[in-house]
């Protein structure tokens, strides 16, 4: 069985992993995600580190987005 690379779930902020866990359908498409796709969305809710209530609401639509089974989040 080949190794998986990129981001796991041991790996993830807590708040990230928390809200994984919360969503089972959303924890299992990040899982099958390739590490690009985890990376982008990690990257995007890090980006928010200063300022907590906007990091929420990032991990809320990025819960919301795997669980639609959406690999990118959309450009705006």
């Amino acid at each position: 069985m080949r190794e998986q690379q990129g981001p796991q779930r041991a790996d993830l902020a807590d708040d990230v992993a928390a809200a994984l866990e919360a969503s089972p359908a959303a924890g299992a498409f990040f899982d099958s995600l390739a590490q690009f796709y985890r990376w982008a969305y990690l990257r995007w809710i890090d980006a928010t580190k200063r300022r907590p209530e906007v990091r929420a609401q990032r991990i809320a639509e990025v819960v919301r987005l795997l669980e639609a089974g959406i690999k990118q989040r959309p450009r705006t």
